[in-house]
Protein backbone atom coordinates (compact mmCIF):
# COMPACT_ATOMS: atom_id res chain seq x y z
CA UNK A 1 0.00 0.00 0.00
CA UNK A 2 1.66 3.43 -0.93
CA UNK A 3 0.49 6.04 2.03
CA UNK A 4 3.00 8.39 0.54
CA UNK A 5 5.02 9.79 -1.89
CA UNK A 6 7.79 12.83 -3.20
CA UNK A 7 7.03 14.47 -5.91
CA UNK A 8 10.05 16.72 -6.79
CA UNK A 9 13.78 16.52 -6.84
CA UNK A 10 16.31 18.31 -4.23
CA UNK A 11 18.05 20.81 -5.38
CA UNK A 12 20.11 21.50 -2.46
CA UNK A 13 22.59 19.09 -0.87
CA UNK A 14 24.72 18.59 1.70
CA UNK A 15 27.65 20.58 -0.03
CA UNK A 16 25.95 24.04 -0.73
CA UNK A 17 25.18 23.03 3.24
CA UNK A 18 28.69 23.28 4.84
CA UNK A 19 29.50 25.95 2.09
CA UNK A 20 26.81 27.87 3.95
CA UNK A 21 27.59 26.84 7.50
CA UNK A 22 31.24 28.12 6.43
CA UNK A 23 30.51 31.02 5.57
CA UNK A 24 27.63 32.20 7.91
CA UNK A 25 27.60 35.31 9.67
CA UNK A 26 23.71 36.27 10.24
CA UNK A 27 23.93 37.14 13.78
CA UNK A 28 27.39 39.09 13.14
CA UNK A 29 29.80 36.51 14.20
CA UNK A 30 32.29 34.40 12.04
CA UNK A 31 31.73 30.66 11.91
CA UNK A 32 34.48 29.02 13.98
CA UNK A 33 35.48 25.81 12.01
CA UNK A 34 37.05 22.16 13.51
CA UNK A 35 37.55 18.94 13.14
CA UNK A 36 36.67 15.40 14.66
CA UNK A 37 37.51 12.49 14.16
CA UNK A 38 35.52 9.16 14.73
CA UNK A 39 37.28 6.11 14.08
CA UNK A 40 38.12 6.54 9.95
CA UNK A 41 36.16 9.74 9.74
CA UNK A 42 37.69 12.93 9.49
CA UNK A 43 34.42 14.94 10.15
CA UNK A 44 34.01 19.25 10.00
CA UNK A 45 32.47 20.56 12.76
CA UNK A 46 30.76 24.14 12.41
CA UNK A 47 30.28 26.37 15.56
CA UNK A 48 28.18 29.80 15.14
CA UNK A 49 24.61 31.22 16.32
CA UNK A 50 22.73 29.63 13.49
CA UNK A 51 19.29 30.59 14.53
CA UNK A 52 17.73 32.32 17.13
CA UNK A 53 16.54 31.09 20.68
CA UNK A 54 13.59 33.28 21.05
CA UNK A 55 10.13 31.76 21.54
CA UNK A 56 8.43 34.08 19.81
CA UNK A 57 10.39 33.92 16.89
CA UNK A 58 8.62 30.49 15.68
CA UNK A 59 5.18 30.43 14.88
CA UNK A 60 2.17 30.54 17.77
CA UNK A 61 1.11 27.03 16.60
CA UNK A 62 4.30 25.30 17.82
CA UNK A 63 3.64 26.54 21.64
CA UNK A 64 2.68 23.00 22.95
CA UNK A 65 5.36 21.97 25.90
CA UNK A 66 6.78 18.60 25.52
CA UNK A 67 9.80 17.23 27.53
CA UNK A 68 13.17 17.57 25.82
CA UNK A 69 11.74 19.01 22.52
CA UNK A 70 13.75 21.50 20.28
CA UNK A 71 12.76 24.76 18.96
CA UNK A 72 11.44 25.35 15.89
CA UNK A 73 14.03 27.37 14.02
CA UNK A 74 16.17 23.89 14.62
CA UNK A 75 14.07 21.85 11.72
CA UNK A 76 13.35 25.36 10.12
CA UNK A 77 16.94 25.91 9.09
CA UNK A 78 17.45 22.50 7.83
CA UNK A 79 14.61 22.09 6.07
CA UNK A 80 14.68 25.51 4.08
CA UNK A 81 18.38 24.10 2.85
CA UNK A 82 17.68 20.70 2.28
CA UNK A 83 14.43 20.31 0.99
CA UNK A 84 11.98 21.62 -1.41
CA UNK A 85 7.97 22.60 -1.31
CA UNK A 86 6.16 19.48 -2.15
CA UNK A 87 9.07 17.24 -0.42
CA UNK A 88 8.73 14.77 2.61
CA UNK A 89 10.40 15.47 5.41
CA UNK A 90 10.23 12.88 8.48
CA UNK A 91 11.04 12.66 12.08
CA UNK A 92 10.73 8.99 13.72
CA UNK A 93 10.87 10.25 16.95
CA UNK A 94 8.07 12.90 16.68
CA UNK A 95 6.86 13.75 20.51
CA UNK A 96 5.07 16.89 20.18
CA UNK A 97 5.65 16.83 16.15
CA UNK A 98 8.06 20.22 15.71
CA UNK A 99 9.46 19.22 12.68
CA UNK A 100 6.19 18.10 11.20
CA UNK A 101 4.48 21.00 12.10
CA UNK A 102 7.23 23.31 10.73
CA UNK A 103 7.40 21.45 7.57
CA UNK A 104 3.81 22.20 7.14
CA UNK A 105 4.54 25.50 7.75
CA UNK A 106 6.32 25.66 5.06
CA UNK A 107 4.98 23.36 2.37
CA UNK A 108 6.62 20.11 2.93
CA UNK A 109 4.94 16.78 2.89
CA UNK A 110 5.59 15.74 6.37
CA UNK A 111 5.32 12.50 8.21
CA UNK A 112 6.22 11.44 11.94
CA UNK A 113 6.59 8.36 13.96
CA UNK A 114 6.68 7.53 17.89
CA UNK A 115 5.39 4.96 19.86
CA UNK A 116 3.29 7.49 21.94
CA UNK A 117 -0.26 7.61 20.80
CA UNK A 118 0.01 11.13 22.77
CA UNK A 119 2.32 12.89 19.88
CA UNK A 120 -0.51 12.23 17.36
CA UNK A 121 -3.18 13.80 20.19
CA UNK A 122 -0.83 16.92 20.25
CA UNK A 123 0.05 17.48 16.98
CA UNK A 124 -2.87 16.61 14.51
CA UNK A 125 -5.76 18.87 15.19
CA UNK A 126 -2.39 21.76 14.70
CA UNK A 127 -2.53 21.09 11.26
CA UNK A 128 -6.63 21.79 11.18
CA UNK A 129 -6.99 24.77 13.39
CA UNK A 130 -10.85 26.03 14.75
CA UNK A 131 -11.34 29.60 14.45
CA UNK A 132 -11.42 30.92 18.29
CA UNK A 133 -15.05 31.18 17.69
CA UNK A 134 -15.58 27.55 17.01
CA UNK A 135 -13.62 27.14 19.79
CA UNK A 136 -15.57 29.22 21.91
CA UNK A 137 -19.21 27.72 20.60
CA UNK A 138 -18.39 24.91 21.23
CA UNK A 139 -17.03 25.11 24.59
CA UNK A 140 -20.42 26.26 25.39
CA UNK A 141 -22.29 22.92 24.54
CA UNK A 142 -20.33 20.72 26.67
CA UNK A 143 -21.45 20.40 30.62
CA UNK A 144 -18.32 20.55 32.50
CA UNK A 145 -20.46 19.64 35.33
CA UNK A 146 -21.43 15.83 34.64
CA UNK A 147 -18.98 13.94 36.70
CA UNK A 148 -18.84 14.31 40.51
CA UNK A 149 -14.70 14.63 40.55
CA UNK A 150 -14.94 14.27 44.31
CA UNK A 151 -16.03 10.50 43.57
CA UNK A 152 -13.32 9.74 40.64
CA UNK A 153 -9.76 9.96 40.33
CA UNK A 154 -9.51 11.43 43.99
CA UNK A 155 -5.94 11.36 44.42
CA UNK A 156 -5.91 13.73 41.70
CA UNK A 157 -6.94 16.35 44.20
CA UNK A 158 -3.27 16.85 45.07
CA UNK A 159 -3.47 18.59 41.66
CA UNK A 160 -6.69 20.35 41.16
CA UNK A 161 -9.40 21.98 43.43
CA UNK A 162 -12.65 19.71 43.15
CA UNK A 163 -14.65 21.75 41.27
CA UNK A 164 -11.86 21.79 38.71
CA UNK A 165 -11.28 17.87 38.47
CA UNK A 166 -14.88 17.29 37.95
CA UNK A 167 -14.64 20.19 34.96
CA UNK A 168 -11.81 18.03 33.37
CA UNK A 169 -12.98 14.25 34.07
CA UNK A 170 -16.34 15.92 32.33
CA UNK A 171 -14.47 16.77 29.21
CA UNK A 172 -12.57 13.69 29.41
CA UNK A 173 -15.94 11.74 29.11
CA UNK A 174 -17.31 13.94 27.08
CA UNK A 175 -14.53 13.30 24.68
CA UNK A 176 -14.26 9.48 24.81
CA UNK A 177 -17.77 9.47 24.17
CA UNK A 178 -17.57 11.83 21.17
CA UNK A 179 -14.66 9.16 20.04
CA UNK A 180 -16.74 6.45 20.96
CA UNK A 181 -19.86 7.46 18.75
CA UNK A 182 -17.77 8.31 16.11
CA UNK A 183 -18.67 12.32 15.88
CA UNK A 184 -15.23 13.74 17.11
CA UNK A 185 -14.28 16.52 14.80
CA UNK A 186 -11.70 18.68 14.48
CA UNK A 187 -12.72 21.34 17.02
CA UNK A 188 -13.11 18.55 19.56
CA UNK A 189 -9.68 17.62 18.87
CA UNK A 190 -8.60 21.00 19.59
CA UNK A 191 -10.01 21.07 22.65
CA UNK A 192 -8.54 18.17 23.58
CA UNK A 193 -5.19 18.71 22.78
CA UNK A 194 -5.20 22.04 24.45
CA UNK A 195 -6.96 20.75 27.39
CA UNK A 196 -4.14 17.64 27.45
CA UNK A 197 -1.73 20.88 27.42
CA UNK A 198 -2.95 22.97 30.69
CA UNK A 199 -3.23 19.77 32.86
CA UNK A 200 0.20 20.88 35.01
CA UNK A 201 2.29 23.55 35.43
CA UNK A 202 3.24 26.63 37.32
CA UNK A 203 1.69 29.31 36.85
CA UNK A 204 -2.29 30.45 36.87
CA UNK A 205 -2.21 29.33 33.24
CA UNK A 206 -2.61 26.18 33.94
CA UNK A 207 -5.53 24.00 35.83
CA UNK A 208 -3.25 22.56 38.67
CA UNK A 209 -2.12 24.48 41.51
CA UNK A 210 1.28 25.01 41.80
CA UNK A 211 3.58 22.39 39.74
CA UNK A 212 6.63 21.20 37.81
CA UNK A 213 6.69 22.79 34.45
CA UNK A 214 4.02 21.58 31.84
CA UNK A 215 6.59 19.62 29.61
CA UNK A 216 6.50 16.80 33.37
CA UNK A 217 4.12 15.73 35.33
CA UNK A 218 5.50 14.47 39.13
CA UNK A 219 4.08 12.00 40.62
CA UNK A 220 0.66 12.51 43.43
CA UNK A 221 3.61 11.46 46.13
CA UNK A 222 6.03 14.61 44.93
CA UNK A 223 3.32 16.86 44.29
CA UNK A 224 1.72 16.33 48.24
CA UNK A 225 5.25 17.02 49.04
CA UNK A 226 5.37 20.27 47.09
CA UNK A 227 2.12 21.29 48.22
CA UNK A 228 3.25 20.64 52.07
CA UNK A 229 6.48 22.36 51.72
CA UNK A 230 5.18 25.57 49.61
CA UNK A 231 2.20 25.45 51.99
CA UNK A 232 -0.45 25.42 48.97
CA UNK A 233 -3.86 23.58 48.29
CA UNK A 234 -5.35 23.63 44.75
CA UNK A 235 -7.52 26.85 43.82
CA UNK A 236 -10.47 26.68 41.46
CA UNK A 237 -9.35 27.39 38.14
CA UNK A 238 -11.79 27.79 35.19
CA UNK A 239 -11.20 24.81 32.79
CA UNK A 240 -13.28 25.90 29.39
CA UNK A 241 -11.78 29.72 30.72
CA UNK A 242 -8.24 28.69 30.39
CA UNK A 243 -8.66 26.73 27.29
CA UNK A 244 -10.10 29.67 25.38
CA UNK A 245 -7.33 32.04 26.69
CA UNK A 246 -4.59 29.26 25.16
CA UNK A 247 -6.36 29.00 22.13
CA UNK A 248 -6.34 32.43 21.55
CA UNK A 249 -2.43 32.43 22.16
CA UNK A 250 -1.88 29.55 19.73
CA UNK A 251 -3.50 30.91 17.37
CA UNK A 252 -1.97 34.10 17.64
CA UNK A 253 0.11 33.99 14.34
CA UNK A 254 -2.31 31.68 12.57
CA UNK A 255 -4.45 32.39 9.27
CA UNK A 256 -6.11 30.78 6.70
CA UNK A 257 -4.11 29.45 3.86
CA UNK A 258 -0.58 28.53 5.79
CA UNK A 259 -1.48 25.03 6.03
CA UNK A 260 -1.71 23.38 2.46
CA UNK A 261 -4.42 20.82 3.10
CA UNK A 262 -3.64 19.24 -0.35
CA UNK A 263 0.09 17.88 1.45
CA UNK A 264 0.04 15.04 2.81
CA UNK A 265 1.08 14.44 6.62
CA UNK A 266 1.31 11.45 7.97
CA UNK A 267 1.71 10.19 11.52
CA UNK A 268 2.86 6.28 12.58
CA UNK A 269 2.34 5.06 16.17
CA UNK A 270 5.22 2.38 15.95
CA UNK A 271 8.86 1.83 16.77
CA UNK A 272 11.00 3.93 14.46
CA UNK A 273 13.00 0.64 13.30
CA UNK A 274 10.48 -1.13 11.94
CA UNK A 275 7.83 1.46 9.57
CA UNK A 276 6.21 -0.69 6.95
CA UNK A 277 3.84 1.86 6.00
CA UNK A 278 7.17 3.84 4.45
CA UNK A 279 8.09 3.19 0.50
CA UNK A 280 11.15 2.55 0.24
CA UNK A 281 13.42 5.33 -1.04
CA UNK A 282 10.68 8.13 -1.08
CA UNK A 283 11.64 10.46 2.01
CA UNK A 284 13.94 13.80 1.22
CA UNK A 285 14.95 14.86 4.43
CA UNK A 286 14.98 12.98 8.06
CA UNK A 287 14.96 16.09 11.07
CA UNK A 288 15.11 14.46 14.85
CA UNK A 289 16.16 14.30 18.40
CA UNK A 290 15.71 10.71 19.55
CA UNK A 291 15.80 9.83 23.18
CA UNK A 292 19.36 9.37 24.72
CA UNK A 293 20.09 6.93 27.47
CA UNK A 294 18.63 7.81 31.12
CA UNK A 295 17.86 11.29 30.59
CA UNK A 296 14.41 11.78 30.19
CA UNK A 297 11.76 9.08 31.35
CA UNK A 298 8.97 10.14 28.91
CA UNK A 299 6.49 7.47 30.10
CA UNK A 300 6.61 8.77 33.47
CA UNK A 301 6.78 12.84 32.46
CA UNK A 302 3.52 12.28 30.10
CA UNK A 303 1.76 10.04 32.91
CA UNK A 304 -1.06 12.53 33.08
CA UNK A 305 -1.42 13.26 29.98
CA UNK A 306 -2.00 9.91 28.69
CA UNK A 307 -4.90 9.70 31.78
CA UNK A 308 -6.39 12.44 30.17
CA UNK A 309 -6.26 10.73 26.87
CA UNK A 310 -6.96 7.27 28.53
CA UNK A 311 -3.38 5.83 27.35
CA UNK A 312 -2.25 3.31 29.14
CA UNK A 313 1.23 4.88 29.91
CA UNK A 314 2.23 1.44 31.49
CA UNK A 315 1.95 -0.41 28.49
CA UNK A 316 3.86 1.91 25.99
CA UNK A 317 7.15 0.09 24.96
CA UNK A 318 9.15 3.41 25.09
CA UNK A 319 12.65 3.18 24.94
CA UNK A 320 14.66 3.49 28.13
CA UNK A 321 18.03 2.61 27.27
CA UNK A 322 20.74 2.91 29.94
CA UNK A 323 24.02 1.86 28.30
CA UNK A 324 25.53 3.03 25.42
CA UNK A 325 25.91 -0.42 23.83
CA UNK A 326 22.43 -1.35 24.05
CA UNK A 327 21.67 2.50 22.58
CA UNK A 328 24.00 1.50 19.65
CA UNK A 329 23.17 -1.91 18.89
CA UNK A 330 19.46 -0.05 19.26
CA UNK A 331 20.14 2.47 16.50
CA UNK A 332 22.02 0.78 14.26
CA UNK A 333 18.52 -1.02 13.71
CA UNK A 334 17.29 2.59 13.40
CA UNK A 335 19.39 4.07 10.75
CA UNK A 336 19.38 0.48 8.89
CA UNK A 337 15.57 1.54 8.51
CA UNK A 338 16.14 5.17 7.74
CA UNK A 339 18.50 4.19 4.91
CA UNK A 340 15.50 2.15 3.59
CA UNK A 341 13.41 5.05 3.06
CA UNK A 342 15.57 7.72 2.37
CA UNK A 343 16.03 8.22 -1.52
CA UNK A 344 19.64 8.53 -2.63
CA UNK A 345 21.60 11.54 -1.65
CA UNK A 346 18.58 11.86 0.91
CA UNK A 347 20.00 13.77 4.16
CA UNK A 348 19.45 13.52 8.08
CA UNK A 349 20.02 15.66 10.72
CA UNK A 350 20.04 14.34 13.72
CA UNK A 351 20.11 16.24 17.07
CA UNK A 352 22.30 14.30 19.52
CA UNK A 353 22.37 15.44 23.30
CA UNK A 354 24.31 16.36 25.98
CA UNK A 355 24.80 13.18 28.43
CA UNK A 356 26.60 12.92 31.82
CA UNK A 357 27.67 16.24 31.57
CA UNK A 358 29.18 16.26 28.47
CA UNK A 359 31.62 13.40 29.54
CA UNK A 360 29.64 11.20 26.82
CA UNK A 361 29.97 12.78 23.31
CA UNK A 362 26.67 11.56 21.52
CA UNK A 363 27.62 12.15 18.18
CA UNK A 364 30.58 9.82 18.50
CA UNK A 365 28.49 6.96 19.00
CA UNK A 366 25.86 8.41 16.13
CA UNK A 367 28.70 8.27 13.39
CA UNK A 368 29.26 4.82 13.74
CA UNK A 369 26.15 3.79 14.17
CA UNK A 370 24.67 5.44 10.94
CA UNK A 371 28.20 4.59 8.46
CA UNK A 372 26.96 0.49 9.76
CA UNK A 373 24.17 1.67 7.94
CA UNK A 374 25.29 2.98 4.94
CA UNK A 375 24.98 6.63 5.76
CA UNK A 376 28.50 9.33 5.23
CA UNK A 377 29.07 11.92 8.05
CA UNK A 378 28.70 15.48 5.92
CA UNK A 379 29.67 18.01 8.99
CA UNK A 380 29.01 18.32 12.95
CA UNK A 381 26.75 21.64 13.25
CA UNK A 382 26.68 23.36 16.40
CA UNK A 383 24.62 26.28 17.18
CA UNK A 384 25.34 28.19 20.31
CA UNK A 385 23.80 31.16 21.82
CA UNK A 386 26.12 33.92 24.08
CA UNK A 387 28.60 31.76 23.81
CA UNK A 388 32.59 33.03 24.75
CA UNK A 389 35.16 30.45 23.46
CA UNK A 390 33.97 28.59 20.64
CA UNK A 391 37.09 25.76 21.82
CA UNK A 392 34.64 25.41 25.27
CA UNK A 393 31.25 25.03 23.49
CA UNK A 394 32.34 21.74 21.93
CA UNK A 395 33.10 20.46 25.72
CA UNK A 396 29.79 21.82 26.29
CA UNK A 397 31.42 23.71 29.47
CA UNK A 398 30.46 27.08 27.61
CA UNK A 399 31.67 29.45 30.41
CA UNK A 400 28.41 31.36 30.67
CA UNK A 401 25.53 29.68 32.88
CA UNK A 402 21.98 29.39 30.87
CA UNK A 403 24.32 29.23 27.40
CA UNK A 404 22.29 26.99 24.74
CA UNK A 405 23.63 25.08 22.67
CA UNK A 406 22.30 22.03 20.25
CA UNK A 407 24.42 19.73 18.51
CA UNK A 408 23.32 18.04 15.32
CA UNK A 409 25.02 15.33 13.03
CA UNK A 410 24.41 15.65 9.03
CA UNK A 411 24.66 12.37 7.44
CA UNK A 412 24.06 11.23 3.71
CA UNK A 413 22.64 8.52 2.10
CA UNK A 414 25.28 8.01 -0.90
CA UNK A 415 24.63 7.16 -4.40
CA UNK A 416 24.98 3.42 -4.60
CA UNK A 417 24.90 2.94 -1.29
CA UNK A 418 22.60 -0.84 -0.05
CA UNK A 419 22.31 -2.44 3.20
Amino acid sequence: MQDLFSNSQTIHDSASLTEDLRSFCEFGTATHVSELTVGENSVPVFTNQFWTSKQRAAHSLHEISYRACFKPQLPKFFVERLSNEGDIVYDPFMGRGTTLLEGALMQRQTLGCDLNPLSQVLLAPRFHPPSYGQVAERLKDIDFEVVDGGSQDTDLLVFFHSQTLRAIISLKSYLAARSSEGTIDNIDHWIQMVASNRLTGHSAGFFSVYTLPPNQSVSIVSQQRINTKRDQSPPFRDVPALILKKTKSLLRDYQDGQLDHKLTHRVIIGSADDTPQIQPSSVDLVITSPPFLDVIDYRTDNWLRCWMNNIDSSELPIWQVRDPSTWTKKFERVFKELHRVLKPNGTIAFEVGEVKKGSLKMEEMVIPAAASAGFAPVCVVINAQEFTKTSKCWGVTNGTKGTNTNRIVVLKKALGSHR
